[in-house]
């Protein structure tokens, strides 16, 4: 079946006779025209001398069961997906890797229907919510594979719950939803345990917090899908802190000093404990029977590997050395093992001038085959406004030039803020050694300066003559984890994330919190542009690969798109995907592109057009009938609030053309402040109060308010201009325990001590604050 000029990206879904069609079983070969094409190998072995069809897409069925289709072959249509190719490399060209989650979610990673008895007759499916009657997983899977086309690899991440914050505490272990949810075909049962015996996730609001630990039997299912499309799978245990305010991971520590080893060896555990080891072992072994490439036996537990021993030392490094030899002795020499490690983590640990290289044993270790990075430093500084003192020499935040010079430089690599103060004025104090010239010791962004130096601890803030285990350029570098979320300045800090039920939900600093596809995928194609260039991923003198040897981007979904995130009676965290990390959804023709493409039809040059500041993507666009370029692109300039005016048929820049940019800032759907804010005392702290104000329908002279916005406040208190405490809620008071007012001001609360209240508007973000003081 020939289904228009190539080359495509790929197909999704398929209709016969006007009806989807259910591909179950059905074998399918998709040709996506490229010159490279070679011809069908059914084809050239029923009629030998085959053509190959270079240029044209085409299908191949092969024993198609036309009896649903009364013995013939059906009228058939096809879901195609085609980018338009600008000039340069996009992120779908680029991306060779991602994370796949969400990592909780009993059946999610399962490749049969699964469903739940709710009654003698009546049941409820678990995995299936896509309209096409197959498995979640698989559905999403076939849209990965379609708009990535060079994809590789993928990190099949699978979580365990974590119970407490204090290492010598804390369980680690698979858990359910609930205990009385019988399912079929599949039961839930992971490393032996079974869902009546099974910990039971905590609860929100009456609902479970977080999904259950996929089941082991979907988790060899999702293996040998991947593996069978081709794809390198590594295995990523993922611990989900499911204690009070559902922190990071990374939190978790122990006690420095003489109790430290023992804390750390009550976190790992032993092999019929619930603890860190188990859990990468249980991995490993499925690994090992399934045929992975690789595993990670840990990740961002940067708080365990930061904790010191009496002697100084670090006890989690050597736990976690142990743990690699006992999954090596497991999966043997062909499966790719590391750790994870945070960007903050990876490259020592530092405080008051002195440096140990502590995760070096780990990285220099025969059973670690690469250091993995979770790599999410600031790209940019851009500020509310004007932009602050980046915007006289960029263009704005998710500027492509901008960002590529955020990536290994910056904030992380040339310069850092000493202060709160320093960063609200942005004094910026380079980052120097002026004591032994050595300033990628103190560089977190500085992959490269880590990577090809020897490196020496400096206990006290003295220089060892003795460098450590690590051997300049001795192993590959992952990125394991990058991304960034779509939000406004999300650049600003790529590591933070909207989670209502989490303490560390926030937005990036600057932000007011307003979707932002295209910054998203500036970051990613900064990222991958970069290390793309050989200048800066040197080869490595000890095994001949460039430095970087892959970057997974988080992260994919296996919930196909768009029932995620339109279920949000199904899934909670739906809301979530609008400004999250979630590539599902966003990965489409690129603004600047998909109009070179209707001007290069037109019959433009490259040297005919210039196409400048257009930010955005359009998932899909039809031309559906014969018309005039002109005609074509108008819908495109007014979806990217794109115009330009001069004289026709002049050159862009010529004599007697003038151009104006103008950038919709969207005020007009901007939060009106809040009024009537005010401040009451009581001996249990301040309550303060206002009234909230709605552009449109937000009066109830008829009936009740109909306001578009959710009444969403952010409350901001500010000492002196340095921002002390956020909160988020809904309803329009708030209180300020007297506990909290006496951790954020110590000394007492001083005359600049300020409250500021803003509203949130779903197409602008925060709206304009109202303020009042605290005293």
């Amino acid at each position: 079946m020939a289904l228009c000029e190539g080359e495509i990206d790929g197909v999704g879904r398929v209709w016969a006779d006007g009806r989807l069609m259910d591909m179950t079983g059905v074998v399918m070969r998709v040709y996506r025209g490229g010159e490279d094409q070679t011809p069908d190998p059914l084809i050239e072995a029923v009629e030998a001398d085959a053509p190959a069809y270079r240029g044209a897409a085409y299908v191949v069925f092969e024993d198609l069961p036309l009896g649903p289709f009364g013995d013939r072959v059906p009228q058939l249509s096809f879901e195609v997906f085609r980018r338009p190719r600008g000039q340069a490399a996009r992120l779908e060209d680029l991306l060779e890797g991602v994370c796949l989650i969400p990592g909780a979610g009993e059946f999610a990673l399962a490749t049969e229907a699964v469903v739940r008895r709710e009654g003698l007759t009546r049941t409820a499916v678990e995995n299936v919510h896509n309209g096409e009657g197959r498995a979640d997983l698989v559905v999403s899977l076939d849209q990965l594979q379609a708009q990535l086309p060079n994809l590789k690899r993928v990190s099949l991440v699978v979580g365990w719950f974590g119970s407490d914050l204090r290492a010598g505490h804390c369980r680690v272990r698979p858990g359910v939803e609930r205990r009385d949810k019988p399912t079929e075909p599949m039961s839930w049962s992971v490393a032996g345990v079974t869902r009546d015996e099974a910990y039971e996730v905590s609860r929100v609001d009456g609902a479970p917090a977080y999904g259950g630990t996929p089941s082991d039997e979907s988790v060899h299912q999702a293996i040998r899908e991947m593996k069978a499309r081709g794809l390198e799978v590594t295995l990523y245990p993922f611990v989900f802190m499911d204690c009070p305010g559902y922190p990071w991971r990374g939190r978790v520590a122990g006690v420095d000093g003489a109790g430290a080893t023992a804390e750390i060896a009550a976190l790992f555990g032993g092999t019929e404990d619930w603890g860190l080891l188990r859990m990468a072992l249980h991995y490993a072994r499925i690994a090992a029977e399934e045929g992975a490439d690789g595993v990670l036996i840990g990740s961002e537990m940067r708080g365990v590997t930061w904790t010191r021993d009496a002697a100084g030392g670090f006890p989690a490094v050597a736990q976690l050395r142990a743990l690699a030899a006992e999954c090596r002795a497991v999966v043997g020499p062909g499966v790719a093992l590391s750790y994870a490690a945070d960007w903050s983590e990876y490259f020592g640990w530092q405080a008051g001038g002195e440096v140990v290289f502590h995760l070096d044993p780990l990285w220099a270790d025969a059973n670690i085959d690469h250091v993995s990075i979770d790599w999410y430093p600031p790209l940019s500084d851009w500020r509310a406004g004007d932009g602050g003192v980046d915007a006289a020499a960029f263009g704005g935040a998710a500027d492509p030039a901008y960002l590529a010079a955020g990536v290994a430089g910056g904030d992380g690599f040339d310069w850092f803020y000493a202060s709160e103060a320093d960063r609200a004025a942005q004094v910026r104090t380079p980052i120097v050694d002026g004591a032994y010239g050595e300033d990628w010791v103190f560089r977190p962004k500085d992959l490269e300066g880590w990577w090809s130096n020897r490196h020496h601890d400096r206990p006290g803030g003295v220089r060892r003559a003795t460098a450590t285990a690590w051997v300049p350029g001795m192993k590959p570098v992952r990125l394991s984890e990058f991304g960034c979320a779509a939000v406004d300045r999300g650049t600003n800090a790529p590591n933070l994330f909207q989670d209502p039920k989490s303490t560390e939900s926030h937005l990036p600093p600057g932000s007011r919190g307003a979707r932002d596809d295209a910054v998203q995928r500036a970051a990613l194609e900064a990222v991958l542009g970069h290390y793309a260039d050989p200048e800066n991923n040197p080869a490595s003198p000890v095994y001949g690969g460039r430095m970087l040897a892959g970057a997974d981007a988080w992260c994919w979904d296996a919930r196909p798109y768009p029932a995620f995130p339109a279920r949000g009676d199904v899934w909670a965290d739906a809301g979530a995907w609008r400004a999250g990390h979630w590539l599902n959804g966003r990965l489409a023709g690129d603004g600047r592109d998909l109009i070179e493409a209707v001007l290069a039809r037109g019959g433009l040059t490259p040297e005919e057009m210039s196409i400048e500041g257009v930010e955005g993507a359009a998932a899909g666009y039809v031309i559906d009938r014969p018309m005039r370029t002109r005609d074509a692109l108008e819908p495109l300039l007014a979806a990217f609030d794109v115009c330009r005016v001069g004289p026709a048929g002049a050159a862009p820049g010529g004599a007697g053309f003038s151009e104006t940019a103008y950038v919709s800032r969207g005020v007009h759907d901007r939060p009106w402040s809040p009024c009537g804010l005010a401040v009451a005392a009581d001996e249990d702290g301040l309550t303060i109060r206002w009234t909230p104000r709605v552009r449109l329908f937000g009066d109830g002279w008829d009936g009740e308010p109909a306001a578009v916005d959710p009444m969403r406040f952010r409350l901001r208190v500010l000492d002196g201009g340095v921002l002390v405490r956020t909160m988020e809620l809904e309803g329009s008071s708030a209180s300020y325990d007297a506990a909290d007012l006496a951790v954020d001001f110590p000394e007492g609360v001083k005359a600049g001590a300020r409250i500021a209240v803003a509203q949130w508007g779903e197409g602008f973000g925060w709206g304009v604050e109202a303020e009042i003081g605290l005293i």
